[in-house]
């Protein structure tokens, strides 16, 4: 209801208050994908136009494009080293320094993304990942983007069995790029987003994943890879933030925090309904093209999922052993949440194909 209160607020106030002529904050914020891409255009375009609009000019930030700022797997630092002063990118980029960042990221074996959506603003997501950002990199976080579930791969070689996975050149990152290699056999390689559809089309890789279909089909990887797996088991949502120093953001006065915080949150649920939206046209689309849609059976996809929860136990309890106990208290809500939705959930009505 707060933050309802303040989004009608700020609505109402855009209709009587005079426009404001000059910007009291303002930002550069670099992206960790390319400017025009779906992902850029659904998170950070919207995001900034939210901003601009909620605090009626009163923030104004501008966005660019990875690669242009810093590089896409930068932006973290870039905001930390006080480069730019805001970023806008995914835990997943993260996990080699800490696999706490996977739990937020989410990963193989993971919640759907309505549950996932749950447990980040009412199960206290969101602000484990702000504790953890501010006490191990001194920044400050918004989830600005919950992702439906992604295409496993766009391929060429057909992949219907986890021991089709062995030995696969799988372009990836997050938890799954650990399981993939330490489980199955694959080999995971990770390159920026800008660059996989040419190393697809060249066969640099056998399979690329990147994201859902209605990002994917704009990206066309399905015109050079003639196999498309699915589910998306590796990554069943996923997670975007803005972060800012946090001596950047104490620095703003509460009303601005406060209308800061809204257009992030208006700017996920916007942006998860356009995900859902663009996915389901983009999987009629994909019907009528050439490509040849293989859903792994049940049984076999379960096989990834589980090797990600035992992934994600084995690296809280490796960093437990070491002396610090985040981690396991991240992923023991996380998990708890996820047992409560799937026992308690079976009352949802699911629309499905007879």
């Amino acid at each position: 209801m707060k933050i309802l209160n303040i989004l009608t607020a700020g609505a109402l106030a855009l209709t009587i208050a005079n426009p404001v002529e000059a910007a009291e904050v303002e930002w550069k914020m670099t992206a960790g994908v390319g400017e025009g891409s779906f992902l850029y255009q659904n998170f950070m375009e919207r995001f900034v136009n939210n901003v601009s609009s909620i605090t009626q000019g009163r923030v104004e930030i501008q966005s660019f494009g990875a690669g242009v700022l810093a590089p896409a797997f930068k932006a973290y630092e870039s905001v930390q080293d006080g480069v730019i002063e805001a970023g806008h990118s995914t835990p997943s980029y993260l996990v080699n320094q800490d696999p706490t960042n996977a739990i937020f990221a989410s990963f193989p074996g993971g919640m759907s993304p309505e549950a996932t959506l749950h447990w980040v603003y009412e199960g206290g997501g969101e602000k484990m990942l702000q504790k953890f950002r501010r006490e191990e990199m001194g920044l400050h976080s918004l989830v600005v983007g919950i992702g439906t579930s992604e295409i496993m791969a766009h391929s060429n070689v057909k992949i219907e069995t986890v021991e089709d996975l062995k030995g696969v050149k799988f372009r990836t990152s997050g938890a799954f790029a650990a399981v993939l290699q330490d489980e199955f056999g694959g080999v995971p390689t990770v390159v920026p987003g800008n660059e996989i559809y040419t190393l697809l089309q060249r066969k640099g890789v056998d399979a690329i994943e990147w994201s859902t279909p209605g990002a994917n089909i704009t990206e066309g990887f399905h015109e050079v890879a003639p196999y498309m797996i699915m589910p998306g088991v590796h990554q069943p949502s996923f997670l975007w933030e803005v972060f800012v120093k946090e001596e950047t953001w104490d620095a703003l006065p509460a009303d601005l925090q406060a209308l800061i915080t809204a257009a992030a949150k208006l700017t996920t649920y916007e942006a998860f309904t356009r995900f859902g939206d663009a996915d389901v046209k983009a999987m009629a689309e994909f019907r009528k093209t050439k490509v040849e849609l293989v859903l792994m059976d049940r049984v076999e996809s379960e096989q990834i999922r589980e090797a990600g929860r035992n992934w994600a136990k084995s690296k809280a309890s490796e960093l437990g052993e070491a002396g610090s106990s985040r981690m396991q208290a991240v992923l023991d809500s996380y998990l708890a949440y996820q047992t409560n939705w799937a026992e308690n959930s079976g009352y949802l009505v699911r629309d499905s194909a007879k």
